[in-house]
């Protein structure tokens, strides 16, 4: 949960190619923690915080197949325990069968963190030589938006 070296978020943009790559690397490690007995799809998220810090989740599913959590939540769930609002950057990554797949975020975690702001670069491939990069805002246009927040 400390910076792992990323910096804020000027210095993650500095060497965005290979900050990527480091943050999918450690969503992909984390991908093998899931608990996914049901699919079988296991998903890591990396979250940057606008101050450097990390935090990390995984899906876990739950025989109430509503019960379950996806990873990208989990990560952004732990941040906000801790008080963080700001987010710089989230990679996810994904195992099936024990194979890199590739996993955007779902319309549910697309629209959670839309509410910490749209500026999020989303990044997600089906290994980290085939990154895609998006800015939230471009993976949810139009997103649900209260007119004032409390």
């Amino acid at each position: 949960m400390d910076g792992k070296g990323f910096g804020d978020k000027n210095s993650f943009y500095q060497n965005l190619e290979e900050n990527s790559r480091r943050l999918y690397d450690l969503a992909l490690a984390k991908a093998k923690e899931a608990y996914a007995p049901y699919s079988g799809f296991q998903v890591g998220a990396a979250l940057l915080c606008e101050d450097g810090s990390v935090y990390e989740g995984v899906n876990i599913e739950n025989a109430s197949f509503g019960a379950g959590i996806c990873a990208e939540r989990t990560a952004a769930c732990c941040a906000i325990a801790r008080g963080k609002r700001r987010f710089t950057a989230m990679a996810v990554a994904a195992l099936k069968e024990g194979k890199q797949a590739s996993a955007p975020p779902c319309g549910i975690c697309r629209q959670f963190l839309g509410e910490f702001g749209q500026e999020l670069l989303v990044i997600f491939g089906k290994d980290r030589e085939h990154l895609q990069r998006y800015p939230l805002q471009e993976l949810l246009p139009r997103s649900f938006q209260l007119e004032e927040k409390p």
